[in-house]
């Protein structure tokens, strides 16, 4: 393998078509794609300051590096790329990539990063930004911190444990996706999507897990969450309390208390959905905004 050691690379494809290379204590400075198409590398205690710095590679390995926000696009069309004790601060970071495995990465600057990846690892990744990991699926995310909108929109087959998402708008249009252990804050989750499993997890959320086709969860806590469960087929443990639950189109949900119950035979078929709950202080037949 050639090594690469403490050099300063500048210009458009520095390094174009790398191969079995090791790069320890590099900087590639100004220039566009300087390993693109390379293949077989082993990159440490490097900087990247400058944009699409790996496009259309192969079996990557990074550790202990650095790509600064100009790197920017910087991993797209690659597959096999394997990222340690880094920090991405770069946006629109992966795109249609395969096989990436990310282990104490932390990306301040994550908009728009992961779009239509597959075959994604993650633990104990950190990340800030809109619209992360949209339409990627085949995704295990363990200690994981997001804090960002429109997360996992049009996702699937994703599995996330001792997670805490800070995301409006979290896993929309998504399938077969199951959280464990974790928290999510923010409004709408769950909107629009098929098999959506929650375990153990403690939500805050406006208007939350509704239009979900297979909602499942066991032994969740609601906070602060009111006019859950629109029109979702749903079998819905609560541990607690909710503030009120809005129009569900059928199942089981349980809960020890129900603030208010709003169920509209005009638009749902009440018998289709079983209610057991251990006080229920209000029911009504309109949402407050139709009174």
């Amino acid at each position: 393998m050639k090594e690469v050691v403490q050099q300063f690379l500048t210009g458009e494809r520095a390094m174009f078509q790398a191969k079995d290379c090791h790069i320890s204590y590099c900087t590639f400075a100004d220039g566009e794609s300087p390993l693109k198409e390379s293949s077989n590398l082993e990159i440490d205690n490097t900087l990247f300051k400058w944009k699409y710095p790996l496009w259309y590679s192969k079996n990557v390995v990074m550790k202990d590096s650095t790509m600064f926000e100009m790197a920017r696009a910087g991993i797209w069309y690659t597959d096999h790329i394997s990222i340690s004790d880094t920090i991405i601060e770069a946006p629109k970071t992966f795109r249609r990539t395969k096989g990436i495995v990310l282990r104490n990465v932390h990306m301040p600057n994550a908009a728009e990063t992961l779009w239509n990846c597959q075959d994604v690892e993650m633990d104990h990744v950190t990340a800030k930004g809109d619209y992360f990991a949209m339409n990627s699926s085949n995704i295990v995310a363990r200690n994981f911190d997001l804090v960002g909108n429109y997360s996992f929109d049009g996702g699937s087959n994703i599995e996330v444990h001792n997670a805490r998402l800070l995301s409006r708008d979290a896993f929309w249009n998504a399938e077969n996706i199951t959280v464990y252990d974790s928290f999510i804050a923010g409004e709408y989750l769950g909107w629009n999507s098929k098999n959506i499993t929650l375990i153990n997890c403690t939500i805050e959320s406006l208007q939350g897990m509704c239009y979900i086709d297979n909602l499942v969860m066991k032994n969740c806590r609601l906070m602060n969450t009111n006019l859950a469960f629109e029109y979702s087929q749903a079998d819905v443990e609560i541990v607690g309390s909710v503030d009120s639950v809005f129009n569900p189109k059928g199942g089981m949900i349980r809960a020890e208390r129900i603030g208010e119950l709003i169920m509209d035979g005009s638009k749902v078929k009440i018998d289709q959905t079983k209610i057991e709950a251990g006080e229920i202080l209000k029911q009504s037949d309109k949402a407050p905004w139709e009174m």
